[in-house]
């Protein structure tokens, strides 16, 4: 049995390593992220994706487009607080997750920013993601 390649797996195997997202070729060669990049990779890919776009697990992703042209209120974004939260607890266990928030920009009235924190469990690490979602066309 041929053991994984020590230049990609590194001192902290235990967060993983995969490819960049989005997957391009850097130099000739598909580029990598690594540990708390992949994990907030991952988190992005969550994100971006809607339940029933993956064929082998139909219920992967957070499903945000279904709240594309819905109001930039309150209500909405409990909703998309929810629906975040919820897909990351479920999708993505190197991760707990300390809260979400969903906000509408001051500046552009189409924008909800959500802003997730989390601590990767194995490092115990904190960090903060802020997520632009635009509920209509940008300008």
């Amino acid at each position: 049995m041929a053991l994984a390649d020590p230049r990609l797996i590194g001192p902290r195997p235990h967060l993983g390593v995969g490819w960049a997202f989005p997957v391009r070729p850097e130099g000739g060669r598909l580029g990598y992220a690594r540990y708390e990049e992949d994990v907030e990779q991952a988190i992005e890919i969550i994100l971006r994706t809607n339940p029933g776009e993956r064929v082998m697990l139909p219920g992967f992703g957070a499903g945000l487009r279904r709240f594309l042209f819905a109001p930039n209120s309150a209500v909405t974004h409990g909703r998309v607080e929810e629906a975040v939260r919820s897909a990351l607890i479920d999708q993505e266990p190197r991760i707990t997750v300390e809260r979400v928030t969903a906000l509408a920009a001051e500046d552009e009235p189409n924008l909800m920013r959500i802003e997730i924190d989390y601590v990767v469990r194995r490092s115990n690490a904190f960090f903060n993601l802020v997520y632009p979602f635009y509920l209509t066309e940008a300008d």
